[in-house]
């Protein structure tokens, strides 16, 4: 049984005919069941937490990340997502998640999601001190910082997500090496701190497609190095698309199965209101 519960709205709107798509493609695709999983930068809920957050001067980062902000975000209540998403389950089988940037104020996410009900929260690193660095249009700032503290940085906040208690899924783990941005020096460490964070906190990792078909990386995240240790501390996984466009939700789909049977992986979660079930990948 095949499922994908990671991928976004955001590129059109909460129109039925336009949606539909995402369902097309997942049925195309022979998959079981799909999630969406919007960006918390779809809510204006959480757009103070932003303007703390991310560096936003007169610098080149900042004077991006201003225009970014004010680009097609926080369009859609918390309210407005669970009613549309609720008019989409009269018709298909779809799950209701969300996916939450790694916010400092984790006091004021779980006030925020309290009064909701989601099948799954997905946590993600998407900021590095205020540094927004999958954005290739600010790029250029990874040549300001070593790789080292890239890497100390990016676990850091995976331990403080997981610390928090209030995430069932990492998201597309290690997508630092988007860029191709690769280490010469043992990165063992930092995967291990943060396969020992997740299974504290009872968590899932995201096999993800995204860089694999979006980024110069072209591979699947996470990479195998972390796969290898996220199978010794037994981490359940989930496989998704990171589709932002109906066409691609499932892309790749049969692939992350495939790779994910490599490291001994025989099923995927599947989540209903916080409870997650074991399904095999071969389950009709």
């Amino acid at each position: 049984m095949r499922m994908d519960y990671h991928m976004h709205f955001e590129k059109g709107s909460y129109d039925e005919a336009w949606v539909e798509g995402f369902f097309e493609a997942a049925k195309k695709r022979g998959l079981a069941e799909i999630g969406i999983s919007e960006h918390s930068h779809t809510f204006p809920e959480f757009k103070d937490l932003y303007y703390e957050d991310l560096v936003l001067d007169d610098s080149f980062i900042g004077k991006f990340q201003q225009q970014w902000l004010k680009t097609n975000k926080f369009k859609y209540t918390l309210d407005e997502y669970f009613a549309f998403m609720h008019k989409l389950q009269q018709k298909h089988q779809v799950k209701i998640g969300i996916e939450v940037c790694n916010f400092q104020d984790q006091a004021k996410v779980r006030d925020i999601l309290k009064d909701y009900d989601f099948d799954y929260i997905i946590g993600s690193v998407h900021f590095l001190h205020g540094w927004a660095y999958d954005s290739s249009e600010i790029k250029a700032e990874w040549q300001k910082h070593p790789l080292e503290d890239i890497y100390e940085w990016y676990t850091e906040e995976v331990e403080k997500l997981a610390d928090s208690g209030l995430y069932d899924v990492l998201g597309h783990p290690f997508n630092i090496r988007l860029f191709r941005y690769l280490p010469d020096f043992d990165v063992t460490p930092y995967l291990t701190r943060v396969a020992k964070a997740l299974k504290k906190a009872n968590m899932v990792i995201d096999v993800n497609t995204g860089t694999y078909y979006r980024y110069p990386i072209h591979e699947i995240s996470p990479y195998p190095d972390f796969m290898e240790i996220a199978a010794k501390y037994d981490l359940p996984i989930i496989t998704t698309s990171d589709a932002h466009r109906p066409e691609d939700c499932g892309n790749y789909n049969q692939m992350a199965v495939d790779y994910a049977k490599r490291f001994g992986y025989e099923g995927s979660i599947r989540f209903d209101k916080r409870k997650r079930t074991l399904v095999p990948f071969d389950l009709k």
